[in-house]
């Protein structure tokens, strides 16, 4: 299985439009950050978590050419924007699932009507066939199973997944005890690191650390990444061992 990371920036990407911070002036690829996205898939399955603005040129650049369910986190427009450039999939495949919490679903439903429509819908859009995803019910997509992971982003609820021995979570502040056994002897985890300062939605890199400690996954890659954490690789310097800064195009394989 391989995991392929679309995008790790935050949600105004990097470089920030109209910044002059010297992270937005980098000349190094590996801190030019689309919106916050991966594809995990294997001869088998191809799923995506998450669609944001930048999904059309994700796609284009991973060279992506189905998806057998797309994933959401939650409903913020950095995670869910790009959902009508599911059009090229929906006219080779049909209806492409869509997996997230109702209250995402309702979200996009009212943001999106058009993709959701069921009469009179206008022959260009795309359609779906919505499934609800609900904590501690575990799904399958292609026969792999997928185990979502119930956390918070400040007050508001976000779920992240769990597929073989890999697990991504993102946008996540706190995540309840009883959640952490879904978290036991994995291989690679990604979560998010904002920034080195404290933020009230999201792991700061202190606390993303402390919340790897507690999990101790063989690897760790760190995502949704702001323009003020720094430079990657002066960041990747102060990082424990085998913890490691995600990057734009970074393809890793979980065996």
């Amino acid at each position: 299985m391989k995991v392929y990371f679309l995008g790790t920036g935050t949600s105004q990407g990097i470089p920030v439009i109209g910044s002059d911070h010297f992270v937005c002036l980098s000349e190094d690829l590996k801190d030019k950050r689309l919106r916050v996205s991966v594809w995990i898939y294997d001869e088998d399955f191809s799923i995506v978590i998450d669609c944001g603005p930048d999904f059309r040129q994700q796609m284009l650049v991973s060279k992506c050419r189905y998806i057998d369910g797309l994933l959401f986190t939650h409903e913020h427009a950095d995670h869910t924007a790009g959902l009508d450039d599911i059009r090229p999939f929906y006219f080779k495949q049909g209806d492409i699932p869509v997996y997230a919490h109702q209250r995402v679903l309702d979200n996009l439903s009212k943001r999106f009507d058009y993709i959701f429509e069921k009469e009179n819908k206008y022959p260009g859009a795309p359609s779906v066939v919505p499934f609800e995803v609900r904590n501690n019910q575990n799904f399958q997509i292609k026969k792999q199973e997928i185990i979502p992971i119930n956390a918070l982003h400040g007050n508001l609820q976000v779920f992240g997944y769990r597929i073989k021995d890999f697990v991504y979570l993102t946008d996540v502040k706190t995540i309840a005890t009883s959640e952490l056994e879904k978290l036991k002897n994995i291989d690679v985890l990604v979560v998010n690191a904002l920034r080195f300062e404290p933020h009230h939605t999201h792991f700061n890199i202190e606390e993303a650390i402390n919340f790897i400690n507690l999990v101790q996954p063989k690897k760790t890659y760190l995502t949704h990444i702001s323009h003020i954490l720094g430079l990657h690789e002066e960041v990747q310097k102060q990082l424990p061992e085998n913890v490691f800064l995600a990057y734009d195009n970074l393809e890793i394989e979980i065996k």
